[in-house]
């Protein structure tokens, strides 16, 4: 990318190895209630431009939900939670409210497939009774489907309308989970039907069609993530050059994607947006006892919509906000972060680093007036909107083009590729590394003693602001598609046994 297209301000030509953040990995089982309802917990939020040469006139948005998947984890695997409400939000006014939201709702339908058993009809116990080759087969004992809606305003005082296809119907289907290659094949025999699962759809109010999937994908997430909580059981100032152990390699995650038009996402006032996506139930639940037969008919549900999952910038619930308040902080909304400040401006990680690691002295400027800027404005002139109010999301500047993949730094802006983190974020995004050098101060040194970056301190208040600290799980953007929906295949739960 020829960064001399747009006319680099100060704060960003300068900014050479940094981003916002100020956190460890992805969000999983972040905070004590989410944990125990994994269909309804956000692990990661990306939004960027479209780096397809062929849609480079779109922004791709990516929700995904339920950690840990085991592969192998049958026999139900992983579907989402009908009962549940998935929302990506953008604010495009930079007033901390929702303006756009696109809401997916889940229906489960159980075809019941039974076997004749010595005269007798018996329903099987598996949700396949045979090999799965495209959508809704009659080998497929149970039919995940979901329609999408798009609010415009307040979210829960606004009328949505459904996304559609060509002909006018709104229901879509998910492709079954890779439950391993006697069900799909080998080879790529998934990532062919999974991809009969990408859907065209046209969006009320936009003047051109996007693109949707929901479906498994193997988790884009590098960490060291066992050794990162306990107590940072690795040399945070290792070799950078050698990979270390990537904790969430053999797990798959579910992701809820968009490819929109970027004009349908932006107001004529202001070309940067914000994103960030939550999860949210009826208040009410009562267990039945028995329950009927049938599909998860367990649960009765009602009341109104209690939100129990919040993510825009990875990992502030889980290494930012205190625990006592990280269910607070699921239920709340980016206009009234105010009442987290403090744990911005007086963070708790450095200083957990220091203890752990005492040669890495933790920054001394209170309050941390960088991280406000990494995590509750954007960056001047980067992706700071024009009288924003604080609040903590993603944000992406969409007048900035697209970094052709082979042509991205996994350091994002830090490598000098505006494109990525944290202008947005891709895939192939190496955040950790960058994040944990931001919340060392890394800002600080970089914006010097004249404060070029605007941020309120300087060299001297981050000793170890200029550390290459690393958790030795690299992220390149090679690992990853070139094309919609940008996300690996998923772990098969199997692979076809020897002859």
């Amino acid at each position: 990318m020829r960064l001399s297209r747009f006319p680099v301000r100060p704060c960003v030509a300068a900014l050479c190895a940094v981003v916002a953040g100020g956190a460890f990995a992805s969000s999983h089982r972040e905070a004590p209630s989410i944990a125990g309802s994994p269909k309804l917990d956000a692990t990661d939020f990306y939004m960027f431009r479209s780096y397809d040469p062929a849609r480079s006139d779109y922004t791709t948005l990516i929700a995904d939900y339920q950690p840990d998947q085991s592969p192998s984890g049958g026999p139900n695997y992983f579907a989402m939670d009908p009962s549940g409400l998935y929302e990506i939000h953008i604010d495009n006014n930079g007033d901390g409210r929702e303006d756009i939201t696109f809401q997916f709702r889940f229906k489960n339908t159980l075809r019941d497939i039974a076997l004749p058993i010595g005269g007798k009809s018996t329903s099987i116990p598996l949700v396949q009774a045979g090999g799965i080759t495209g959508p809704n087969q009659d080998t497929s004992n149970l039919r995940e489907t979901y329609t999408v809606s798009v609010v415009r305003g307040d979210r829960r005082g606004s009328q949505g309308s459904l996304l559609t296809k060509a002909d006018g119907t709104s229901e879509l289907d998910k492709p079954t989970d890779n439950i391993g290659e006697k069900t799909f094949g080998t080879g790529g025999a998934y990532a062919a039907y999974a991809a009969q699962h990408i859907h065209d759809v046209n969006i009320p109010g936009c003047g051109a069609p996007a693109k949707v999937f929901v479906g498994q994908r193997k988790d884009p997430f590098a960490v060291a993530l066992g050794p990162i909580f306990d107590l940072i059981n690795l040399n945070p100032l290792g070799n950078t050059d050698v990979p270390g152990a990537d904790y969430l390699a053999g797990k798959n995650i579910t992701s809820l994607e968009l490819e929109v038009p970027t004009a349908c996402l932006t107001t004529g006032g202001s070309t940067i947006i914000g994103g960030w996506t939550t999860s949210s139930v009826r208040q009410g639940r009562l267990i039945a006892s028995p329950p009927k037969s049938g599909y998860q008919t367990a649960a009765l549900n009602g009341g109104p919509w209690a939100q129990v999952s919040r993510l825009g910038m990875p990992l502030v619930n889980e290494v930012v906000i205190g625990l006592k308040d990280k269910d607070r902080f699921n239920n709340s909304q980016p206009k009234n972060d105010g009442q987290f400040l403090s744990y911005v401006t007086n963070p708790a990680l450095p200083a957990l680093i220091e203890k752990l690691f005492p040669s890495a002295k933790a920054p001394t400027n209170f309050p941390r007036t960088d991280l406000v800027a990494a995590f509750l404005t954007g960056i001047e002139g980067l992706n700071k909107p024009a009288n924003g109010t604080p609040s903590e999301m993603l944000r992406l500047e969409t007048k900035i083009p697209p970094t052709p993949k082979d042509k991205q730094s996994n350091f994002g802006v830090a490598g000098g590729d505006l494109a990525g983190f944290p202008n947005g974020r891709r895939p192939g995004d190496d955040i950790v590394d960058i994040e944990l050098r931001v919340a060392m101060g890394a800002l600080c040194v970089l914006t010097g003693n004249e404060d070029k970056f605007k941020v309120g301190c300087r060299p001297s208040d981050a000793p170890a602001g200029a550390a290459p600290l690393t958790d030795g799980a690299l992220q390149s953007p090679a690992q990853f598609p070139a094309v919609f929906p940008y996300l690996n295949t998923p772990l098969p739960g199997a692979v076809s046994a020897a002859p």
